[in-house]
């Protein structure tokens, strides 16, 4: 190994390649060693690529990482990414992706994908609100770039993409069945199973999880300000979150040949409402959502230059209400005796077919191309409440029964849809020793908004054996979301079907540095411009705003990231960000967004059977709009633990998991419409809670 590291370091020297006719030469075997052969990513350019000369600013965190740092949920591991704040929106406390300053109360400019294929709604362009959070047993691993890449994956990858990929055969070694019970009356279950029987592969995992939630205060909520108008009592502040929730979810995999076949199921019922659609508290509130989704792929060598890759997909998603209460009984001065209630619903369709090459033809060059068809459909729509105008024009009664007003005109959103045609390509070319470029260009065109089209650069130089450079320019657009386009009958917030999709141009320039096995570092700058920004307009002499393309925000930060095996047994990550987002319409800087973030995991193997992970997330400098006279937003740090107990001579394991072990009183901060404060005392997260987890393998 020593002889192979010299000869590729004298050559390097020298200014020549190992096998320098081929693309993929040798030298990546040394890489595999000196970064680690998980490290590779995918979701940069759609071709497995090596972190290290990735042309995207990229994380990857693995099955066995997610397990060690504790995760029982997507936005643990998440919060570890540089440059990415998981905020929360009153609303079941819905997570607000914010990447490098890009905040908005939905975060349709965050792109998910689960195997690559997005689980946008185009209701709000988000993945659900009824989203009920995501465990994390059936993941195998998460690829996350930060900036765009709508040139790979088109609408709504704007300030980052997060891909998913789930377990298969491979990854499922042995069957596991485990449970896991803690805090707030929290209770998980979940089997994992795989097998290959020769060509045939499949897998499974099946988990339930139930939780009453967070059982802290609100202590004053929107009704509360109301009833110091109407010298009334309704508010049903002070009062707990309600984040109840019981979900069941499901992923299965069956390989044969070139075919896969996926399915999955997100299924979330007795959903609370956190702290109220509106910000006044609705404990009685009950929400549901199913989403399906089924994929079927096909991958063949057909030629020893070209690679072909065949998919179709299904995705089924619903917003299912109860009854929402948005204002308690008695509300505006006992006008609603009953309650100001409004159960909006939602059910969507979304089919998608693609066909990618992958040429390897020509003299250091990789070609990639493609094209696809998606059809996004809102397929149903309903609507019961006691507020505004029923069929016919009627005022509705508001003593009276809630008034099922679907499929009428005088419905919240009405039926509709829309399709995406869109083509790609993508060169990869080895112009000299040690320099590669990536440029790539996808054209979408929209049935309802038109066409758009996204290019990228990215330039990487292996500078020295173990420094790597990259420039990286990419383009990206956000499509608006349905309710964006298409709100009727809202008293506040109303749709304009003109509109113009979202868009961002970014620059970057990182550094990975690896100077030892063990010890790595990405120091990465950014800057952005984004335009158009869909904001709601107030309309003159009305109550009520309507959608423009009217924002403007400027951006750029600094992200550093090291990783560090101290010992065989000792390993430290930690990064550290700093950034300032400024709206350039009022010249401000942005509001609820961190100025700054630390991160910082050590990883502890104890003894030949305890594993220890001790990690903790600063959070700082975020401020509030101008129009808010509250104080600031105070900063706050959450230390978690997890101990492990695994003997390598038994099949089972056992683990404590500690979430906030100092039970700081960290908040995220409400939204304020101008100077109206629905909560004034912000969304308090959950304090000191403690999980015992019991892991049995067969």
């Amino acid at each position: 190994m020593k002889l192979k590291i010299t000869l590729l370091a004298i050559l390097h020297a020298l200014g020549i390649s190992a096998n320098a006719g081929e693309f993929n030469n040798n030298e990546d075997d040394y890489f595999d060693d000196f970064y680690g052969s998980e490290e590779m990513v995918e979701i940069a350019t759609g071709i497995k690529t090596q972190i290290y000369k990735a042309p995207a600013v990229a994380s990857v965190f693995t099955a066995e990482q997610i397990k060690n740092m504790g995760a029982m949920d997507i936005d643990d591991v998440l919060e570890a990414v540089p440059g990415l704040h998981v905020s929360r929106l009153s609303n079941t406390y819905t997570p607000i992706y914010v990447f490098r300053g890009v905040h908005s109360k939905y975060t349709p400019q965050v792109l998910m994908l689960i195997n690559g294929i997005p689980i946008t709604n185009s209701f709000l362009g988000n993945r659900n609100q009824n989203w009920g959070g995501m465990p994390v047993e059936a993941i195998a691993r998460i690829e996350i770039i930060r900036g765009p890449g709508s040139a790979v994956f088109g609408a709504d990858a704007f300030s980052g993409v997060i891909n998913i990929i789930t377990k298969n055969a491979k990854d499922i070694t042995r069957n596991e069945i485990s449970l896991r019970a803690g805090s707030h009356s929290t209770e998980d279950v979940w089997l994992s199973v795989g097998n290959d029987e020769g060509d045939l592969k499949y897998s499974a995992v099946l988990e339930y999880h139930q939780t009453e939630g967070s059982d802290k205060t609100i202590e004053v909520d929107a009704q509360t300000a109301y009833d110091q108008l109407f010298g009334t009592n309704a508010s049903l502040a002070p009062g707990s979150l309600s984040l109840g929730t019981e979900n069941i979810d499901f992923r299965g995999e069956i390989n044969y040949f070139e075919w896969t076949l996926r399915a999955g199921l997100q299924k979330r019922s007795n959903l609370g409402l956190g702290a109220g659609l509106a910000g006044a508290l609705d404990p009685d509130a009950d929400k549901a959502s199913e989403r399906r989704n089924l994929d079927i792929n096909y991958h063949s060598n057909l030629t020893e230059q070209w690679q072909l890759t065949l998919q179709a997909s299904y995705f089924d998603t619903s917003q299912d209400i109860d009854q929402y209460t948005i204002f308690p009984a008695g509300a505006f001065g006992g006008a609603y005796p009953n309650g100001f209630i409004g159960n909006p619903e939602v059910w969507e369709r979304h089919t998608r077919f693609n066909v990618t090459g992958l040429y390897t033809g020509l003299d250091e060059h990789i070609v990639r191309m493609g094209a696809g068809y998606h059809k996004g459909d809102m397929y149903k729509t309903k609507e019961t409440k006691n507020f505004g105008l029923g069929p016919g024009g009627i005022p509705i009664d508001p003593n009276g029964p809630l008034i099922d007003v679907s499929d009428t005109e005088y419905i919240f959103l009405r039926e509709t849809d829309r399709t995406d045609t869109f083509a790609f390509i993508q060169d990869v070319w080895k112009f000299a020793n040690d320099w590669e470029l990536t440029a790539g260009l996808r054209y979408d065109n929209y049935s309802d908004f038109g066409d758009t089209t996204n290019p990228r650069l990215a330039l990487v130089w292996s500078t020295t054996l173990n420094l790597s450079t990259k420039v990286l320019y990419g383009r990206a657009f956000r499509a608006p979301s349905f309710a964006d386009t298409g709100n009727i009958n809202n008293p506040v917030a109303l749709g304009n079907p003109t509109l113009n999709p979202e868009k961002m141009e970014t620059v970057e320039l990182a550094f990975d540095y690896h100077p030892q096995t063990g010890l790595g570092a990405v120091l990465s700058f950014y800057d952005y411009k984004w335009s158009d920004i869909i904001q709601y307009v107030p309309d003159a002499g009305q109550s009520s705003s309507t959608a423009q393309n009217s924002g403007k925000q400027a951006g750029h930060g600094i992200e550093l990231e090291v990783n560090w095996q101290i010992s065989k047994d000792l390993k430290l990550a930690s990064n550290a960000t700093w950034s300032k987002a400024t709206n350039d319409q009022i010249d401000q800087d942005v509001a609820f967004v961190p100025t700054s973030q630390f991160y910082l995991q050590l990883d502890w193997k104890v003894s030949e059977v305890i594993h220890t992970n001790i990690k903790s997330n600063w959070v700082k400098g975020r401020e509030r709009q101008k129009e808010d006279l509250r104080s600031d937003i105070n900063d706050y740090v959450i230390t978690d633990a997890t101990i492990r107990w695994q003997p390598n001579d038994v099949d089972f394991t056992l683990a404590l998991m500690l979430r906030n072990i100092f039970d700081y009183d960290a908040r995220e901060p409400s939204l304020n419409n101008g100077a109206t404060v629905n909560l004034p005392n912000d969304l308090p997260l959950t304090g000191r809670s403690v999980y015992g987890e019991l892991r049995y393998q067969f």
